[in-house]
This record gives C-alpha cells, structure tokens and sequence, in this order.
C-alpha cells in the first residue's frame, strides 16, 4: 500500500510543479496582451515578467527552513492558496502597478511547491530512487512550460488572457486542496524509506544552524553558480525575450512563436531522465554531465550570435532544442550533486539555498535583457534585428562563466556512494 501511495503524493506535486512552470513562461507568449494592454516597454514587460522570480527567488531558503522544521505539506498547502489568488488577482488587474503585484503573490504562491517535495521525496524514496524520481519529477513540470507556448498561444486566439488566468487560478485552489487531503510528509512507523531516511533525519535542523551548515561548504559555490547563471539563461532568453526575438527579427506569428518555444520543454522532459541516467549509471559521475553539458551549451550560443538573424527555420528548430536541453536537462544532476554533500535533515535548506541562486538568475537577467534591448529602442513597434545582437553576447558570455564555474565544481555521486 505505501509503495503505491507515494506515487499519489509524487503526482500532487507534480500537478502544482506543472502550473508553476506555466506561469513562470507564459509571458513570451502574451507579451504582446501585456504590452499593448498595459502600456508598457520592454523595461516594463521585463519587470512583469521578472516580478514573479523575485519573491520566488527570495522565499527559497525560507521555504526550505519551514519545510524542514514545520512540515512540508503545511507549507506547501498554506502557499498554494496564495498563488490560486495571484492568478485571479492578475487576470482582473486594470494596470500595470496591480499586474506586478499579482506577479508577485504568484511568485510567493509557487515558491512552495519546489522545495517542498523534494523535501518529501526524500522520505518517501529510497536514496538510489531519488535522482530518477526528482528527474522525473522535473520533466513532468517541464510540461507546464510546454502548455505555456503552443497551448496558451491557440487559447489567446479563442479565450481573453484574463479568463484563461481566473481558470488557472481556480485550478490551482483545487490541487492545493488535494495537496492538503493526500500529501503526508513522511511514511508511517513502517514503510519504504524510512530505514534508509529517517534514521539520517533525527538530528532536527533548526533553521540558523542549517543555513550556516549549507553556506560553509565549499562545494556549495561552483554549483550555486552554475544555478544562477544556467536559470538565468534559461528564463531571460527562453522564458520571455525568445518570443519578442522571433517576432522582431524573424517576423513570425504568434503561433509559430509558440511551436518554436515548445521545442524548449519538450527537449527537456525528453533529456531530464536521459541525463540522470547517464550520471547514474553510464558515466557514475556528476560532474562530467554537468561540464558537457554546459560546453554543448556555449557551442549553441556562438551559433546563434554569428547567425542572429539569418538562420532557417529548421535551424531555430534545431538549435533551441539543443540549447534548451544543455540549459534545463542537467538541473536534476546539479541537485542530486548538492544533495550529496549534506545530510537528509539540511535536505529542503540545501535544496532551497540551491534554488536560490538559480531564480536570482531568473530576476537579475529578464529586466537587464530589456534595458539592453531598451538602449537601441523599438523603430514602428518592434526591436530592430541588431537590437538583438548586445543580449545574445550577454547570454554568450553567461555560458562560458557557467563552464567554467561547473569546471570547479568536485565529485559527489562516488563520495556518495562509498
């Protein structure tokens, strides 16, 4: 029975991992509602968008403290009905100070879904499970992403932005009440896992003691950088200024818009397992996924600024599957490699510290990219092809600092399993 009823409490989390993801991408898709809607910029789309990372980014460790000492599903529970209503809020927004706010309770609602379950992962699955579960965990989300493109692109056309926010706001209330009703932050006096978790657990973390354990270790860095500048990428290029790019420069519809940014999620559910797998079994190593990965990513970013406005459609196709893959796959291996330099007690501080300092990433990098694209400004409602040039030898040169930060990082998986 409990081998069975984890897997509820794993498909909870993965509905709510789903809309966060939604939310987090859904703006290069309605950038154009935005804008015209609220009469904004592209400064101003960029604080829109961003305004989610902030909070997100800032309830991390916050999170992971709570989860560890009050409980993950309270957590996770209480949080949940504020993201319901920042969806609801967004959707009946009149301007742009109300749309920001909302942003905001989204970003605060959704901070507590993450963390939280890996949180509770953790004592529900053994420990050689974790890095398949949470890669699969993190495909599932990714689909989120992809219901953020060519999904919410055809439902612009039929349904307003504004009714499509209030249904997912709604949903939203409906999974927190099942996360409330099936979640259950560890197994009973019996069941899997809880020889192998629970006994490493009895130390209790006191929060204080927890950050400090997490921030001194020195393997912490290179990885939370890595984090940083991988989410960074990831969310200032394809989670909103793609869109904006491919509709400027290459002059594409709304809806070929979407089917080029779906490519993105759909190469990341397909390379999340792929890539736990070959840390786990085919290389046994972390750190030389994480270093490939991250020199295949640089190799897309050199194509894409020598050719910025002159590649076929097929190589859009090609090159963002590609670069999306390099820049979200890997995400499960950088965790499961944080997660093996601590005990299970500091599991939600580190993985919330880790988090972090990815989605700092997420809000340093979307307004920054429209200042720069700001700095030349629009000609008849749109950014001319070379706006576009400053941005991508800024995510050029975010790549290389990304290898050579994951280059500095150290083996875990062996130390791990000695």
């Amino acid at each position: 029975m409990i081998l069975a009823y984890r897997w509820y409490i794993f498909s909870i989390f993965s509905l709510q991992y789903l809309l966060l993801y939604f939310h987090r991408v859904c703006p290069a898709v309605l950038a154009p509602e935005f804008t015209r809607d609220f009469g904004i910029s592209g400064t101003g789309l960029g604080v829109l968008s961003s305004a989610y990372f902030y909070p997100y980014s800032l309830m991390q460790i916050p999170v992971g403290i709570l989860s560890d000492c009050w409980g993950a599903r309270k957590t996770a529970t209480l949080f949940g009905l504020i993201g319901a209503s920042g969806a609801i809020v967004l959707a009946l927004s009149t301007n742009i100070s109300c749309a920001i706010f909302s942003r905001i309770l989204i970003g605060l609602g959704v901070s507590a879904i993450f963390v939280p379950a890996m949180k509770v992962f953790g004592m529900w699955f053994k420990s050689h499970e974790y890095a398949s579960v949470s890669g699969l965990f993190m495909a599932i989300g990714t689909v989120g992403w992809f219901f953020g493109t060519t999904p919410l692109a055809a439902l612009s056309e039929v349904f307003n932005w504004r009714e499509i926010f209030i249904a997912v706001g709604l949903i939203t209330a409906l999974f927190t009440g099942l996360m409330w009703l099936i979640v259950r932050d560890k197994p009973g006096p019996q069941g899997v896992g809880v020889e192998l978790n629970l006994n490493k657990s009895k130390q209790r973390n006191d929060g204080k003691v927890g950050i400090k354990q997490v921030l001194a270790e020195k393997r912490f860095w290179p990885l939370a950088i890595w984090f940083f500048l991988r989410v960074g990428i990831l969310f200032g290029f394809f989670g909103l200024w793609a869109g904006p790019y491919l509709m400027d420069v290459y002059k594409l519809q709304k809806v070929d818009v979407g089917n080029l940014l779906a490519i993105v999620p759909l190469a990341i559910i397909l390379g999340t397992p792929v890539f736990g797998y070959l840390s786990d079994k085919v290389f046994v190593s972390r750190k030389l996924v994480l270093v490939g990965s991250s020199l295949i990513h640089c190799t897309c970013w050199i194509i894409l600024l020598i050719f910025y406005d002159s590649l076929p459609i097929i190589g859009l196709y090609i090159i963002f599957f590609i670069a999306g893959m390099m820049a979200g796959s890997p995400a499960s291996v950088g965790f499961s490699s944080v997660k093996e330099s601590y005990s299970l007690n500091l599991a939600g501080t580190t993985i919330g510290a880790t988090n972090l300092a990815g989605f700092v990433g997420g809000l340093v990098f979307q307004p920054v990219i429209g200042f720069a694209l700001d700095t030349v400004g629009r000609v008849q409602g749109a950014y001319p092809a070379y706006a576009y040039k400053l941005p991508l030898q800024i995510f050029f040169g975010t790549s290389v600092v990304a290898l050579i930060s994951v280059l500095l990082t150290q083996e875990t998986l062996r130390r791990a399993n000695d």
